[in-house]
């Protein structure tokens, strides 16, 4: 049971929709997916509330540094893949979560404001490993990409952050109307009706291979994050 984590220090960079994107992708496919909604704006809980029941997605909203390791020891005999959505900051929950995941997925628009936040989350990884020899897999996901980028425009961005020894991912999260009316109208991908909301196909396909690809990037075996000494080292990382 992987723990994939969203995480940029900065807030609006779009990882509650990509972390919502990929928990209901994995759970259309008969994945059994925990979500941990431990950003304060609760956007994932509400989606939850207005969706109903759904299959394959369960939801814990209260989510502390106290309690985070709990939900996943609790969940983890029901759970196939742990996705946690964080605040767009650095503290004490985000290093604590980082430090319980197997990979940890960075949204960056694009803008020198996602840019920084996603430094600090670089920092934050570099300190783990260093102080405390906690090495875990990340990688960058473009996020909010309007069709009207370029292929060139796009490779030069994937090659500035490779040039820092930062992974992107091939598939950018693109701007579609599918993303944002999911967390108006509740339920899926797959529950919207095609004839309502405007290339669909489309939003599906980069599902898809989006999760696709963070799939092909979790370890074959799940690291063990315990202990009195990581959760001091996460404390002063923070």
């Amino acid at each position: 049971m992987p723990v994939i984590t969203f995480a940029n220090a900065k807030g609006g960079a779009g990882k509650t929709t990509a972390a919502l994107i990929l928990a209901t992708e994995l759970a259309s496919q008969g994945h059994r997916i925990t979500i941990l909604d431990a950003d304060p704006q609760r956007w994932i809980s509400h989606w939850h509330e207005i969706s109903g029941r759904q299959r394959n997605i369960a939801v814990i909203s209260e989510v502390s540094m106290a309690s985070i390791q709990g939900h996943i020891r609790e969940n983890r005999d029901t759970t196939d893949y742990f996705i946690i959505d964080l605040a767009g900051a650095r503290d004490a929950l985000v290093a604590t979560a980082i430090g319980l995941s197997d990979h940890v997925m960075i949204p960056v628009q694009g803008c020198a404001m996602d840019a920084r936040g996603a430094a600090q989350i670089l920092e934050l990884l570099k300190q783990l490993d260093e102080k405390a020899g906690i090495r875990i897999g990340h990688s960058v996901v473009l996020t909010r990409m309007n069709s009207m980028v370029t292929t060139r425009a796009m490779a030069a961005i994937k090659a500035l952050l490779s040039a820092r020894g930062v992974a992107v991912l091939d598939t950018p999260i693109g701007e579609r109307t599918a993303f944002r009316d999911i967390f108006d109208c509740g339920g899926t991908l797959y529950s919207m009706d095609p004839a309502k909301v405007s290339n669909l196909d489309k939003a599906r396909e980069n599902a898809r291979l989006f999760a696709g690809e963070v799939l092909g990037l979790l370890p074959s075996r799940k690291r063990s994050a315990t202990g009195r000494g990581l959760f001091r080292t996460l404390r002063q990382a923070a």
